[in-house]
């Protein structure tokens, strides 16, 4: 007769109590996404009011990302040492804080710190997921999951698109992101209550090869996992090549998409934030179906190299062909939202490449190299259209010309190739596991 312990740790999770536990984390993740955006349609709120240039919005809106980018690696290890549900309420709060000091801003520090404290806590979401998905899910669906994670991401980048603008005219940007603020603290609340790191904690068998069992304890184990992780080749190329694959699509829609369009393509703030969101849309749906598409043939490398390629081709015909149709750069949006979206499997192809103890760590890694990319370019494109600017003025805020931004964009283009040939040089591991 089997123990009582055995009866409890015989069957895997329910689909529903998984989804529960992974949703409301990925709820999370859609608000950090969204608040990463939203400085793109407030562009001339945030310039006007907080009395900045174009790299000073560059830098206010990057330090989102030099917080996350700072908190990856320590959020990797808290992962595999401290847990999910402990990272997720953390940086709930953190969020809630760090926005509702963003509303209040009276000028750019206030609002630099709160960006400061969005990013940080926002930086724990994407690498908490994966872990609970190696938990709570089986193996087969990572890169799947993984996909459909950014997918929810991208949903909330593209309610800081025409959503936002709609809501901000009406109650003001302020009073939006006072909102958002209250919301996430309410988010925190629920991620600590029911979020669980494990199926074990539920009496349930876990998907994870290492069940329940955290990395080495103490500041040795700490850096002697990281130090590991920094060993093997693939860890550095997945982890920087996708800096030239998500900076530039964060970098145009995020910042510099919309002041663009308008200005160049003659549209509107609302039509060009569709335009932005057509991309984010693309990149969103293509990630469930790159992940997939992986799992099925069981290889990671050459989907990866061929997103990234097409990738920087269709960025190159968006942005340097003259009087091009609405419609076509709508096409294009899509093409480029589409085959960038291959980044994701890099997530599901870099913990593959090392032991499954050291999943949270070089996730965490990776995610940080996911994020130098933009964390660099907004700025440093921010810093080229002012270095461009011809002195033109319109309601005091800084018209740039076609060929400033064409500046500033070729960086992105460099970046984006850059990115493919780095690609070529992984290791294939053909959707298998390595061993400790």
């Amino acid at each position: 007769m089997k123990s009582q312990t055995e009866k409890e740790y015989a069957d895997y999770p329910p689909g529903g109590l998984a989804a529960l536990m992974w949703g409301l984390g990925a709820l999370f993740y859609f608000i950090g996404f969204y608040l990463r955006i939203a400085p793109a349609v407030l562009t001339t709120e945030l310039m006007r009011d907080l009395r900045i240039t174009a790299a000073g919005l560059g830098n206010l809106s990057a330090l989102y990302f030099y917080s996350y980018v700072i908190m990856q690696i320590p959020t990797g290890i808290l992962a595999d040492h401290w847990g999910t549900r402990r990272l997720l309420a953390s940086g709930g709060i953190a969020v809630s804080v760090g926005t509702a000091l963003f509303a209040i801003a009276p000028g750019p520090l206030e609002g630099g710190i709160g960006r400061l404290l969005i990013g940080a806590g926002s930086s724990v979401a994407f690498v908490a997921l994966l872990k609970l998905s190696s938990c709570w899910f089986s193996l087969e669906r990572f890169a799947t999951l993984s996909g459909v994670l950014l997918m929810c991401g991208v949903a909330g980048a593209v309610s800081a698109g025409p959503p936002l603008r709609i809501l901000v005219d009406i109650f003001g940007w302020r009073e939006v992101m006072g909102a958002t603020a209250g919301f996430a603290l309410l988010l925190a609340a629920l991620m600590w209550t029911v979020v669980r790191d494990d199926p074990s904690e539920k009496g349930y068998r876990s998907f994870s090869p290492m069940g329940h069992e955290k990395g080495g304890s103490g500041l040795r184990g700490v850096l002697s996992g990281l130090a590991r992780v920094l060993h093997y080749r693939n860890t550095w190329i997945i982890s920087l090549a996708p800096a030239g694959i998500v900076g530039p699509i964060l970098t145009f829609s995020g910042l510099w998409g919309v002041p663009f369009l308008t200005t160049h393509h003659g549209m509107a703030p609302a039509a060009a934030s569709v335009v932005t969101s057509t991309l984010l849309v693309a990149w969103a749906l293509g990630g469930p179906l790159a992940g997939w598409l992986s799992d099925r043939i069981r290889v990671r490398k050459p989907v990866y190299a061929l997103g990234a390629g097409f990738s920087c081709f269709f960025w190159f015909l968006a942005l340097f062909f003259n009087e091009l149709p609405v419609w076509v750069l709508f096409c294009l949006m899509a093409a480029t939202g589409l085959s960038s979206s291959v980044m994701i499997i890099g997530f599901a192809f870099v913990k593959e490449s090392v032991p499954p103890t050291l999943a949270g760590t070089v996730s965490g890694v990776c995610n940080m190299g996911v994020m130098i990319g933009p964390m660099v370019l907004q700025p440093l494109l921010g810093w080229m259209l002012d270095l461009n600017w011809a002195g033109e003025v319109a309601n005091g805020v800084r018209i740039y010309s076609l060929e400033a931004y064409r500046a500033g964009f070729g960086i992105m283009i460099a970046c984006s190739l850059g990115a493919t040939v780095l690609i070529l040089f992984s290791k294939e591991t053909k959707c298998r596991q390595a061993k400790n």
